[in-house]
């Protein structure tokens, strides 16, 4: 197997996992965070964070799956490479500090959401680059 399908292939592994979490995590808002956190200030609120930072980590997790499709039918490439970094960033920043602020309120953590963001916006646009630098059939 090429190295570029191995990349290829990573990046669906990597991509199906978190999508395997968001999965996970999406179960545990709608069936048991509503009771964790109904003492604390605005839990209507927390709930709509946490459904956003699933419904992102889920829409990302498809987009590296497609990066590795993308990857093993394009031959890689380094904007798909930067893509998939960024895509993971913005997980990390956008997703994960949305949870982490569900139950701490964490002012640090959810300065850094926009950062999120701003990732996930940048590796869209790095699929697009990479698209457009595939050679045009004739």
């Amino acid at each position: 197997m090429k190295n570029e399908n191995r990349v290829g292939v990573h990046w669906i592994i990597i991509g199906a996992l978190l999508a395997g979490v968001g999965v996970v995590l999406g179960s545990i808002g709608a069936h048991g965070l509503e009771n964790m956190i109904q003492q604390m200030e605005d839990p209507t609120k927390r709930l709509t964070n946490w459904d956003v930072g699933v419904r992102y980590q889920m829409q990302h997790s498809m987009a590296l799956i497609l990066l590795g499709i993308l990857s093993i039918l394009w031959g890689g490439g380094r904007w798909l490479a930067t893509a998939g970094f960024l895509f993971l960033l913005g997980i990390l920043f956008f997703s994960i500090g949305l949870y982490i602020w569900v139950f701490t309120d964490n002012q640090i953590i959810v300065s850094l959401v926009p950062l999120g963001g701003l990732a996930f916006i940048l590796g869209w646009t790095c699929i697009l680059i990479q698209a457009l630098l595939i050679p045009r059939v004739k």
